[in-house]
């Protein structure tokens, strides 16, 4: 509840104290209703200080990007570089922002561990955030939702059209070359080789009346 509504009544001492020792680590989490946040563990203290991956070390933002030996690893790998370099201030280090990820934002995208914690977090990254990545329709039509300023969009959105274009294509050449594996092919645009497929096929169904 925000301060200038009418029924904000400001949390006791005593509140703050609890609060506070909550967000420590080693202390269980809490539950509520349907929100709760974790138990911390030493695993909690190994990622804020010896990240062991790349999804660990800019853990802060939200990504899950886990297998870099996958496509999507390769296509994702610039965004959250750019993402890092716009949301990390240059003074800070980035084992500070994980540790206001775990103790703040309970290493979460949705929860909150503890309110101050949570919102320095976000003020030092201005808002910037790895919402989401998934495929859709097929493997190759992928979808990225983050948060950030117009630019990072326009970036997630080029990621996106050159993952679909490069997966569509590479599908459409093997349609090719199960009819004619002596097919030249030119790579670049899915227009014209949907057209050497159709152009192929009925060349095709010819042969065969």
């Amino acid at each position: 509840m925000k301060r200038n509504n009418k029924f904000y009544t400001p949390p006791t001492f005593k509140e703050r104290l609890t609060s506070l020792k909550y967000s420590f680590l080693f202390w269980k989490g809490r539950k509520k209703g349907m929100i709760h946040t974790r138990n911390l563990e030493w695993s909690d203290l190994r990622y804020i200080f010896f990240p062991k991956d790349f999804a660990e070390k800019y853990g802060y933002l939200g990504t899950s990007v886990w297998n870099e030996d996958s496509v999507y690893f390769k296509a994702l790998y610039p965004l959250v570089l750019a993402l890092d370099y716009e949301a990390k201030p240059k003074w800070c280090p980035r084992w500070f922002l994980r540790f206001l990820h775990v103790f703040g934002s309970d290493r979460s995208i949705v929860r909150v561990r503890n309110r101050r914690l949570h919102n320095l977090e976000r003020k030092l990254t201005k808002g910037i955030q790895f919402w989401d990545w998934k495929t859709k329709w097929t493997d190759y039509d992928l979808r990225i939702s983050i948060s950030a300023p117009e630019h990072l969009q326009e970036l997630a959105s080029a990621i996106e059209n050159r993952f679909y274009s490069m997966g569509r294509q590479k599908e459409i050449v093997e349609q090719i070359k199960a009819i004619d594996p002596n097919a030249g092919i030119i790579w670049g645009s899915i227009e014209r080789l949907e057209k050497q497929l159709e152009e192929l096929e009925e060349t095709f169904k010819t042969k065969e009346k």
